[in-house]
């Protein structure tokens, strides 16, 4: 999700149904004990967007009339307790630092490379930063070149993400943005491209040069022609196109998808038949964990409780997902977390 798309998240929801795992997990009081979680999706935000609590996986996306003031948020904003809170003023970092320093993340934070710069010094060892081409939504506006080259090159940025073209109405594959993705083919980065869902249910009111057709996964095909050698994470698993992405996957062995955002921003049932059908398809060691975490301090352990509680995972595939995975895709460790 897109910082200016977070802005339009303000005007969100409730909030959440508390999950016995992610209760129990925040119980603990070191990570020694927690096994490791990797977050694929996280954003180097300072601050909790002012606004009031969340409901996560709302169970229907409202119609709207365009003869009157239009919310930029379609959510049905319904009743449930407890509810999932912003930070204070102040508090945020700090508190999302605790939540991972609890949980036992490392987390794939995303942002420019100050902002980035921050989560680093606040999370030691728990960040693995990444930074992207675009500045932000205008088409073309881009950042140059050699300076990409040199985050990743000497400041030790090692993904390149969030790359949202979709807002700008731009394909994955359009020929104007290549030489980056040729750039992260020669330096063997991994690249984080969102696809699919557009977060809030508005996007033709909030975001207008969003279009739902540029988040179609098999878009992706020409550029991996192009870059065979490039590790592609598809955000949000693109979501709603299970076909397609399958499709994807099975075609192209390096792509690999992330559950963020998806994994509470829609119908608890819908979310874990998507992820189902990842899985049971066969494509389990390349379903990573992710939150698109923002605003919500414990989006993170309500995030991993629904991986935690999906009964048709095992043991191990939840595991995967929550670790292995990632950590293949990102080339930490070839060691398996059990």
């Amino acid at each position: 999700m897109s910082l200016q798309l977070q802005r339009y998240v303000l005007a969100l929801v409730c909030s959440m149904v508390v999950v016995p795992y992610a209760t129990r997990l925040l119980a603990q009081n070191t990570s020694s004990t927690v096994p490791p979680v990797i977050d694929v999706h996280v954003h180097a935000m300072d601050e909790s967007f002012p606004g009031g609590p969340m409901c996560p996986n709302e169970s229907k996306f409202l119609a709207s009339d365009p003869g009157t003031k239009e919310a930029t948020s379609g959510w049905s904003q319904e009743e449930c307790t407890p509810k999932l809170y912003p930070a204070g003023k102040g508090e945020y970092l700090k508190d999302v630092v605790a939540e991972m320093e609890g949980l036992n993340v490392t987390a794939v934070v995303f942002g420019d490379p100050k902002s980035v710069q921050k989560w680093r010094d606040a999370a030691p060892g728990r960040v693995i930063p990444g930074t992207s081409f675009s500045q932000g939504m205008q088409p073309g506006a881009h950042v140059p070149l050699d300076e990409l080259r040199k985050d990743f090159t000497k400041d030790g940025f090692k993904v390149m993400g969030e790359i949202g073209l979709q807002y700008e109405g731009l394909s994955p594959s359009d020929p104007s943005v290549d030489q980056y993705f040729a750039l992260a083919e020669e330096l063997d980065i991994p690249v984080a491209i969102h696809m699919g869902t557009g977060g809030s249910g508005r996007a033709n009111v909030a975001m207008p040069k969003f279009r739902g057709s540029m988040g179609n996964p098999l878009l992706l095909e020409e550029l991996l022609a192009r870059h065979p050698k490039l590790r592609v994470q598809v955000m949000h698993a693109g979501y709603p196109m299970i076909d397609n992405m399958l499709t994807l996957l099975q075609a192209n062995s390096h792509v690999y998808v992330d559950v963020a955002g998806l994994i509470w921003s829609y119908p608890l049932k819908e979310v874990n038949r998507y992820i189902q059908r990842l899985v049971e398809a066969g494509f389990e060691d390349r379903v990573m964990f992710g939150t698109d975490q923002l605003q919500w301090p414990r989006l993170m352990s309500y995030s991993i409780s629904i991986i935690q509680n999906a009964d048709y995972l095992s043991p191990e595939q939840k595991r995967d997902i929550l670790y292995n995975n990632a950590a293949r895709f990102l080339r930490l460790d070839t060691a398996q977390s059990k």
